[in-house]
């Protein structure tokens, strides 16, 4: 998992993270991408006047050195390849505290942040991602770059769900696979299989590989990957190049199986990004188990729920488990079938908004992927809501493979 060569330096901006024992954890992570945290220094003495500079006046002492870590990180007093901004998810003060910090450390250094809320359960194996992806952009930032496809090269992304596989031939996607997730190497065996008898070529044609997703370290392995990489940097990078919006600003929003991402992008490299929810009611997981309430294909959930009046079904947003009570009470009520399905999609983007995006900074164009932006009923109630327009490009749900095809032809031979 680790890159040879110096470690990438993390600057890490906490609150009560030696406390809820999840420090050992970040450490763990961090080792293991050959990574070190930094604890940024800073004058002592600042601590009494950091909120009044923030225009946050904090009760928490933990909260004003978070702050003046955050300010020796912009005036350079810790050099450093990127910043992780993390607080306990039960302290509503932390949250306003971390949202305001990880903005102002990437508009005034440009350096790239995650942000994440902790809990005590918090393992290196859920870091993992989340630091991998700031230690990608530290050290393949020429890779990232990127943005033509050349040679021969296939993807694989190996979800959680679902596995999915592309092969790309001078820029074109010439082939696709796309199975459920069952036995993570049998499932990529076949998916890769079908992409390349769509194409018409052989597994001896194929000049690079690139793999992301869960699966990634054990399917490329299993393949002899040129490329092993996380999903942030690999899904973002495919989002921007099918939604033809590789230049400038964008925010990605990647509704998955189990997980979603909010990832705010700059000429094709992510800047800030999180992922992840308090619960799989983000999730497609949710609209899956909705459609089979309803009867109805999976595929057939966004017609319906365009049909439907959202606003009639009272639906909680927050839990999977009390969403599907609060769908079974609205039909044992008489709500339409229409309205429960739109009332459903509203509520995964409800929890994307309240969560995920205010964690990032939301510049449009904004590009909706994952297999859960094919459920029209979900970029509607997304565009509703945030009142501007919605991308979702062709191929979406295929972003991963994608970007790892895109990017795995940076190792194929001129």
């Amino acid at each position: 998992m680790s890159d040879k060569g110096d470690p990438v330096l993390i600057a890490l901006v906490s609150c009560g993270s030696e406390y809820a024992g999840v420090q050992s954890e970040l450490e763990k992570a961090a080792s293991t991408l050959n990574a070190k945290l930094v604890y940024p220094e800073m004058d002592v003495a600042t601590l009494d006047t950091i909120g009044m500079e923030f225009g946050l006046e904090v009760a928490s002492p933990d909260l004003r050195l978070m702050m003046a870590r955050a300010k020796a990180v912009v005036e350079g007093v810790a050099k450093v390849d990127g910043v992780f901004v993390t607080s306990c998810f039960r302290c509503a003060e932390a949250a306003i505290v971390r949202n305001e910090l990880r903005r102002y450390i990437f508009e005034e250094s440009g350096l790239p942040v995650i942000s994440y809320s902790f809990t005590e359960r918090t393992t290196a194996a859920t870091l993992l991602t989340r630091l991998e992806a700031l230690t990608t952009i530290a050290r393949r930032k020429h890779l990232l770059a990127r943005t033509k496809q050349t040679g021969i090269t296939a993807g694989i992304d190996s979800g959680s769900t679902t596995t999915k596989a592309v092969v790309m031939k001078d820029n074109e996607i010439v082939g696709e696979g796309w199975v459920p997730t069952i036995k993570v190497l049998e499932s990529a065996e076949t998916a890769l299989q079908q992409a390349l008898d769509q194409s018409g070529l052989k597994t001896e044609d194929i000049q690079a590989i690139g793999t992301t997703g869960y699966g990634r370290f054990l399917i490329g392995e299993h393949f002899k990957a040129d490329l092993v990489q996380e999903e942030i940097t690999m899904n973002s990078k495919g989002a921007v190049y099918l939604a033809d919006q590789q230049k400038g600003p964008a925010t990605v929003i990647d509704i998955g199986g189990m997980d979603n991402k909010a990832i705010s992008v700059q000429d094709g490299i992510p800047g800030m990004f999180t992922m992840g929810g308090i619960c799989a009611g983000a999730s497609g997981r949710f609209l899956e188990m909705t459609a089979k309430r309803l009867g109805v294909e999976i595929t057939d959930l966004g017609d319906l729920a365009i049909k439907g009046m959202g606003e009639n079904v009272e639906m909680n947003s927050y839990c999977i488990v009390f969403g599907i009570q609060s769908l079974v009470n609205s039909l044992a009520k008489g709500s339409s079938p229409e309205d429960v399905a739109a009332a459903a999609c509203h509520s995964v983007v409800e929890q994307i908004f309240e969560q995920q995006l205010q964690e990032v900074e939301v510049k449009e164009p904004l590009i909706l992927v994952g297999g859960s932006s094919l459920i029209a009923g979900v970029p509607k109630a997304l565009g509703d809501l945030l009142k501007i327009d919605v991308i979702v490009p062709p191929h979406s749900q295929l972003i991963g493979a994608v970007g790892a095809a895109l990017l795995a032809s940076g190792y194929v031979s001129e």
